[in-house]
């Protein structure tokens, strides 16, 4: 059939917020034009992040009735932990609330101040989580991947020439491969790429970690667009990247198709107990790691679930569906279509606003303003970073994300969202510079306050 549906019929629905432009207009001006602030109930079609915003299944509701409370020691993280060793191969196995808490525990047993810590591109909770132990997280992304509009299939790839000189010059603690690479644009790894870093880290004895939140995806996507793979199942090419790595972390909330939960797991049994061990003050008893007997059970289902073929088909044809209908119109967006969502090109879009006056989160306001949709800017807002004098260099690439969540949204809702993003593309006159009046000193998007200053005229 040529009309794609998704795989999947809806057994409970939720209304969503229908508001005017002066309802909008209100409550962005009262979160200082900054959308992490804006309550829920006032916006219609939420893209802010796919993460912990899944739809879980009927078998992961009913697996919540089942299971085991117990404090230690439960069923229910037996089944978890089976479930994780089963798709990942690793057999030191730890629970945690959610991906940055997984960091935050395998960081503290690895990296100490003043380490280097490179990767293909760390995310914003992850350099976070290095910054604050002293360390210096180091992105050493493929230099295709900084260029929005090239059609290069693995954007998400290392630099292996940069990270063999980091190598050679100084050891440090781990290298981090984040699949897909999110800051990229949800860009995948290829299977070539993760191989040849494996063989560099093994050649000079440091440990290689995965960042596994979006594993299956891109699993697909390498299985999509690398001949080698293609006969293999996603789950048989997510397990030939884990084999590669020492270990993982992962924020379960994306592919694990769950409202909460993540984990680390390993295979060097010394580091393990080392998290163990630090994991009892902080996170909770190593079988539930401040998780409910309910999330592990939720988190073992769907991390088979993700690995279903025509689940994952869906999943990328909805985001590519989405990056075709705006690319057809002529809104520069960062091509190919990643996994888990479309990434506006900020500046291009927007070339009459100056990069440092935050391009990317005007238009993100005024996608909210016209359409009650919200995103994220994972640009200048996100990535920049304060100079001495209040000065800041412009961030290499500045990117609009409309992360879609997994089985909430319909094609009719996508097809809206492309309506609304096509809609302030063909108005520049309504996109104004923004300025930043107060700002957290970690992870500043998060809790900032903006204003707009004087527009610009559009020529």
């Amino acid at each position: 059939m040529r009309t794609r549906i998704e795989p999947y019929r809806i057994k409970a629905v939720e209304p969503l917020p229908l508001t005017t432009r002066a309802e909008r207009e209100g409550a962005l001006d009262a979160a200082g034009w900054n959308l992490f602030r804006l309550p829920a109930r006032l916006v219609t079609i939420d893209l802010l992040t796919d993460s912990g915003v899944v739809a879980m299944s009927a078998r992961q509701w009913a697996a919540l009735l089942e299971a085991d409370e117990s404090y230690a020691g439960a069923d229910s993280f037996s089944r978890f932990e089976a479930a994780v060793r089963e798709v990942t191969g690793f057999p030191e196995v730890i629970p945690a609330h959610q991906g940055r808490a997984a960091e935050r525990l395998l960081f503290e047993a690895l990296v100490r101040p003043g380490d280097v810590v490179p990767g293909n591109t760390h995310f914003d909770t992850t350099r976070a989580n290095l910054e604050r132990l002293g360390a210096r997280p180091l992105d050493l992304p493929v230099p295709v991947a900084l260029d929005p509009s090239a059609d290069a299939p693995f954007k998400g790839d290392l630099a292996l020439g940069d990270l063999e000189d980091l190598l050679d010059a100084r050891r440090p603690p781990l290298v981090l491969m984040t699949l897909t690479s999110n800051s990229t644009g949800g860009q995948p790894v290829s299977l070539e790429n993760m191989e040849a870093v494996h063989r560099l880290c093994s050649a000079h004895g440091v440990p290689l970690f995965i960042d596994a939140a979006r594993f299956a995806e891109n699993a697909w996507l390498a299985r999509e667009r690398d001949p080698r793979l293609a006969a293999l199942s996603p789950a048989a090419v997510a397990r030939a990247f884990f084999d590669l790595a020492d270990g993982c972390v992962m924020s379960a909330k994306k592919d694990g198709l769950v409202n909460i939960g993540g984990f680390v797991a390993l295979r060097d049994r010394a580091v393990a107990e080392r998290i163990r061990a630090a994991m009892v003050v902080t996170e909770g008893f190593p079988t539930y790691g401040g998780l409910a007997g309910r999330d592990l059970d939720a988190m073992a289902i769907g991390l088979t679930e993700v690995l279903d073929p025509a689940y994952l088909a869906d999943r990328i044809a909805s985001v590519r569906s989405l990056a075709d209908q705006l690319d057809q119109a002529g809104v520069p967006l960062m091509r190919p279509a990643g996994g888990h969502g479309v990434y506006l090109d900020s500046r291009a879009f927007a070339p009459h606003i100056d990069p440092l006056a935050l391009p990317g989160q005007s238009i993100a306001c005024e996608l909210y303003l016209h359409a009650g949709v919200r995103t994220t800017e994972v640009g200048q807002l996100m990535r920049g970073r304060p100079q001495p004098g209040g000065t800041e260099r412009p961030v290499a690439l500045d990117l609009v994300r409309l992360a879609i969540p997994r089985r909430v949204y319909t094609c009719c809702h996508l097809d809206y969202v492309a309506e609304a993003v096509r809609d302030v593309f063909g108005a520049p006159e309504r996109l104004h510079p923004l300025e930043i009046v107060e700002q957290p000193e970690a992870l500043r998007h998060f809790g900032a306050r903006l204003r707009p200053r004087a527009a610009v005229a559009v020529g």
